[in-house]
């Protein structure tokens, strides 16, 4: 009998992933993310009906799109029946199976840790347990976090956490694939593996949950937690509301003078390009998320939620690109849009601002005082820093602008997409940045200072 197949749809910017599985006709989904319009071309493509579609957790880290999957195709959406919704779904149980197809079976299974109500789903092919989706309870070496719903809830969260990989690792065989939703990057992961695929088997001698004990593994997992982006309130209360297909249709264009007057407006108007290009030249009060980096998760983490976006983009296909990232977190239309370069983005003088190295920091403090801004978490600044550098978190520094003198600051991160989103803040504020384009592992090797708890 042929094995049944299991594909992965990822999504980098986010570090997710959903999974489309199927026997050859029939099919089902896990944890599907807003623009379904991926799942529907794989089932098109591989000629399959789909049967159900199953949500592991109300999602903190993206606003999902198992019910309009659901409503688009017929099939049945799956969520806790302990989860308050207002939507019609099919409620599932700890324990319950559910047949898709005449050969796979799908046996829910409480795993609360990421949240209270979490399931994870077992894959039978036949009886036989195939491997399990674990959402954000078994990751690749790692847990999902326990601390997203509140700090009252943390401490009870994380040894639901702990028990449920046990429960896990005692039900399953040793042979069964791990497919978990986030690990990949996301910050809903309490830590990160550079692991893509594992087993039960390969989770029981890695896995901190599994190899250590209870106190120990709360310990130290909610030691090594930090922040977490600020849009993440408003992904479980958008998903509880059951959130419609989104509109990747293309925005209304806008001139120089229409984006000049939403800059004036307090809106924000991004340019979508690398961090090099922007600090050559951009349209002076714009600001710099590239596509190339982590572009929704920090525009979300920054931005006053509800705040216009005007995308700037050298093609239709890279605003159509951010416009498919922010639907995922729930920034469903534009403002407007632009395409080409920022000489038609602005009628006046282009805005420029100067990059460099970590070697080029260390020559210029021999010659004269900078500011020397770290804009990494408070986490990774104490654990190692250049001496006398200000801390300021990315995501902090929106708020936090006024604080800094009008003098040279040279902006750094671990290894360049922060530092070039915070120089395009300071520029915009009027401030004199220098972006340092660089990996922070250099900074000690050039003969900066470095302290901290990890030197």
């Amino acid at each position: 009998m042929s094995s049944l197949t299991i594909l992965a749809i990822e999504t980098p910017s986010l570090g997710d992933r959903s999974y489309l599985v199927h026997d050859g006709e029939v099919a089902f989904v896990i944890d599907p993310q807003r623009d379904i319009d991926r799942v529907l071309a794989l089932l098109e493509e591989h000629h399959l009906r789909l049967t159900d579609v199953f949500e592991t957790h109300i999602h903190n880290d993206y606003v999902t799109g198992g019910l309009a999957l659901a409503q688009r195709t017929g099939a049945a959406y799956h969520v806790n029946a302990a989860d308050e919704v207002s939507f019609e779904r099919t409620p599932i149980t700890d324990g319950e199976t559910v047949a898709a197809g005449s050969r796979m079976k799908i046996r829910a299974i409480a795993t609360p840790g990421h949240t209270f109500t979490h399931l994870s789903y077992a894959l039978l092919d036949g009886d036989e347990p195939y491997a399990v989706f674990t959402g954000g309870s078994l990751l690749y070496g790692a847990t999902g976090r326990p601390d997203l719903l509140g700090e009252e809830h943390t401490d009870a969260l994380v040894r639901h956490q702990h028990a449920s990989a046990h429960k896990l690792a005692e039900q399953l065989p040793d042979e069964a694939e791990v497919f978990p939703t986030h690990g990949f990057g996301s910050f809903c992961a309490a830590t990160q593996s550079e692991s893509t695929q594992s087993t039960i088997g390969q989770e029981k001698r890695s896995n901190p949950a599994l190899t250590q004990d209870e106190e120990t593994y709360a310990r130290e997992l909610l030691e090594g937690l930090a922040s977490w982006p600020a849009y993440y309130a408003h992904m479980g209360p958008a998903n509880a509301a059951g959130p419609g297909a989104p509109d990747l249709s293309p925005v209304q264009p806008a001139d120089a003078h229409e984006l000049r007057r939403r800059i004036e407006a307090g809106e924000w108007v991004v340019d979508l390009r690398n961090r090099t290009a922007f600090a050559a030249g951009h349209a002076p009060g714009t600001l710099n998320f590239g596509l190339d980096g982590p572009f929704a998760t920090y525009l979300g983490w920054l931005i006053e939620w509800g705040t216009p976006v005007t995308l700037l983009g050298e093609t239709a296909d890279d605003v159509a690109e951010a416009q498919r990232e922010l639907v995922r977190i729930g920034i469903d239309r534009p403002a407007a849009q632009a395409t080409g370069g920022p000489e038609y983005w602005t009628d006046g003088t282009l805005a420029s601002f100067a990059t460099g190295t970590f070697a080029d920091l260390e020559q210029v403090r021999r010659h004269r005082p900078v500011l020397v801004l770290d804009v990494r978490r408070a986490d990774e600044h104490e654990k190692t820093r250049i001496s006398g550098a200000m801390n300021i978190p990315l995501h902090e520094l929106p708020q936090r602008v006024a604080e800094l003198p009008d003098a040279e600051v040279w902006v750094h991160c671990a290894g360049g997409y922060r530092a070039g989103v915070a120089a395009s803040i300071l520029d915009a504020a009027g401030l004199r940045p220098v972006a340092v384009d660089d990996s922070f592992a250099n900074a000690e090797d050039v003969g900066l200072p470095v302290v901290g708890s990890e030197v």
